[in-house]
């Protein structure tokens, strides 16, 4: 039901990568790097106030109560009080600073990576699942909403506070400093490796996911549930989602539990250390060492202990980002995936499209593969004029139609519009002159009117009037309880596909192409209504430059030419008496069409 698609897009060795990505991340942060460093400022002054509150203690402990001096000790007890004030109110805004600066970079990203897709070709997309597609933008970025909104920020903060904290503790005591960071290498390299331990099962762990979203997508779409149930699969569709699902709790229980033990070994050691530290100041007293204070032991302690949060914050920070890296490389890889369909910088603007048509020697290959779709393609179809092309499946026809709107690009020849190669035109000229109405029509969950207004955003009620009557399905939508305002249900579901093909016409009639595509628009539907549906495209096609995918040939004889494609190669052209009356391909076609036409 949903074979295993995805973009041949792979990523390089992690090795070479991180130094790259770290850069890029960095980047990304770039554009506020004012209000960054607003942040940094609040993260040094919250860092000051923090290491200055055990100096304030020592003299309570040292001064102000041994010698009973108690204006001294109501200032360095409102000093304290005033340090824990300013340090919320430090540490609320950089939150809302931080926070802000990352939703925007999260923004960013998203927003980069939809464009991205946007520009990628159609076979990108045929290659590729939905859900995984789905899955990058939600999934993935996501995932990095604590990396950006606080993890950057956090290390900052923590860096800081452990730079000032083991200063501090260098003024009070080096001997008690040495003995207090004797560990923290190992505890760094234990880190690091627990690090890079979740970042394989982070990678493991949203490809899972991407999984997951691919076949909720698929299997519970419209289509998805009708043919589950037709084909009575659902019990097994459950099951297999279910598996899939169990497979994702053993990462995420993987993934949280990676390196547990040896971090609480980590929280252990440290939490251990003032015991240490009075242990080792009363030994160094009882053997004739150094004199020191009580006052200068109590307030080396709380500095470790201020040391503490922040270390382990920054160890636990580390491994977050190793993680994340993986959710970072996931993304990139969508950034970097090369654009086949581009805009030239000097493109050609056109106001005035007359709609002449032209193939000259066109070639088509997907991705540099052997096999041409298409080989020595040359037709001229002048404006206003009509072109059928038929031929068997696999012929390469609706490829041939996909070529003009630059759905493709060629791989050899050219394409031209009013003498002008398509890939020499800005987008906005082919997306003006170029109009397509396809077999599958796709209509979103919205109302008719919405629908109808894709094509033209800013169109008045009376023009959507006009559309759908021109299309001939106008007295329908009237006819529905809430008219225009009708919801179609997801991709059109509640209408019949003559409905929806004259629903799909009538948006094209609003959008007014100069040029027209209609790929097998007819062909999957009953006899009574093709002929309504046939109606619509014919005005539709008045007075435009039409180019007809056929799969029943009915629907083309009165085409100005006709070519019929074999293999990708233009095997017959012309109109369709002078066709019949050589008795080839064309005709054996129409002979083929007789067979299979249903007797009345």
């Amino acid at each position: 039901m949903h074979p295993d698609r995805e973009s041949t897009w792979t990523a390089p060795a992690d090795a070479e990568e991180q130094p790259r990505q770290v850069r890029r991340i960095l980047k990304l942060f770039r554009p506020y790097r004012g209000r960054l460093a607003i942040v940094g400022l609040l993260v040094g002054a919250a860092s000051l106030v923090t290491v200055a509150t055990p100096f304030l203690l020592k003299e309570i402990l040292d001064v102000a109560i041994p010698q009973g001096r108690t204006g001294l000790l109501s200032l360095l007890a409102l000093g304290m009080i005033l340090g824990a004030v300013l340090t919320s109110v430090f540490g609320v805004l950089q939150t809302l600073i931080s926070t802000t600066v990352g939703q925007r970079v999260m923004h960013d990203l998203r927003t980069a990576v939809y464009g991205r897709l946007q520009r990628m070709s159609l076979a990108f997309f045929t290659r590729t699942r939905t859900g995984e597609v789905q899955s990058r933008i939600a999934n993935d970025i996501g995932g990095m909403q604590a990396t950006v909104t606080s993890t950057a920020t956090s290390l900052i903060s923590n860096l800081t506070s452990v730079v000032a904290t083991i200063a501090a503790m260098v003024v009070l005591d080096w001997r008690l400093t040495v003995v207090s960071l004797l560990l923290l290498p190992v505890f760094v390299w234990i880190s690091r490796r627990v690090g890079r331990e979740r970042r394989k099962i982070t990678t493991r762990r949203q490809k899972q996911m991407a999984a997951m979203a691919a076949t909720v997508t698929e299997s519970l779409s419209v289509s998805g549930i009708l043919l589950g149930r037709t084909m009575g699969r659902s019990d097994s569709l459950t099951r297999a989602f279910s598996d899939e699902s169990e497979g994702l709790v053993d990462l995420e229980v993987k993934s949280n539990m990676a390196g547990r033990w040896r971090m609480a070994v980590i929280t252990i050691v440290m939490a251990a250390m003032p015991a240490v530290i009075y242990w080792t100041a009363g030994i160094a007293l009882q053997l004739g060492g150094p004199d020191v204070s009580l006052g200068t032991i109590v307030a080396f302690v709380s500095l470790q202990q201020g040391l503490f949060r922040p270390a382990v914050s920054l160890l636990s920070t580390g491994v977050q980002i190793q993680a994340s890296l993986a959710l970072f490389q996931r993304i990139f890889e969508y950034l970097d995936l090369p654009v086949d369909i581009t805009e030239r910088d000097d493109a050609v603007h056109l106001d005035h499209i007359k709609g002449e048509v032209r193939f000259e020697n066109v070639e088509f290959r997907y991705d540099g593969k052997a096999g041409a779709i298409l080989d020595g393609i040359d037709i001229t179809v002048p404006a206003g004029s009509s072109l059928a092309v038929v031929g068997p499946t696999g012929a390469g026809k609706s490829t041939l139609g996909h070529l003009v709107p630059r759905l493709y690009d060629v791989t050899g020849g050219r394409v031209t519009l009013d003498g002008v190669d398509v890939r020499d035109l800005d987008f906005d000229t082919v997306a003006r002159a170029v109009g397509v109405v396809s077999q599958e029509t796709y209509l979103f969950h919205a109302s008719v009117a919405e629908n109808l207004r894709f094509a033209k955003p800013d169109a008045t009620d009376a023009e959507l009037e006009a559309a759908a009557r021109a299309a001939q399905i106008h007295d329908h939508i009237a006819a529905l309880p809430d008219g225009y305002d009708t919801v179609v249900g997801e991709r059109g579901h509640r209408f019949s596909g003559g409905e929806k093909q004259r629903l799909a016409i009538a948006r094209t009639i609003l959008r007014d192409p100069p040029v027209l595509v209609l790929d097998e628009a007819t062909s999957a539907l009953d006899t009574r209504t093709e002929a309504a549906v046939q109606d619509a495209v014919d005005a539709l096609s008045a007075n435009r430059t039409t180019i007809t995918i056929a799969h029943r040939l009915s629907t083309v004889r009165g085409a100005d030419q006709i070519v019929v494609l074999d293999s990708g190669r233009l095997a017959e052209q012309g109109r369709h008496e002078e066709l019949l009356e050589r008795n080839g391909r064309y005709a054996a076609l129409l002979r083929r069409d007789a067979r299979l036409e249903p007797t009345k």
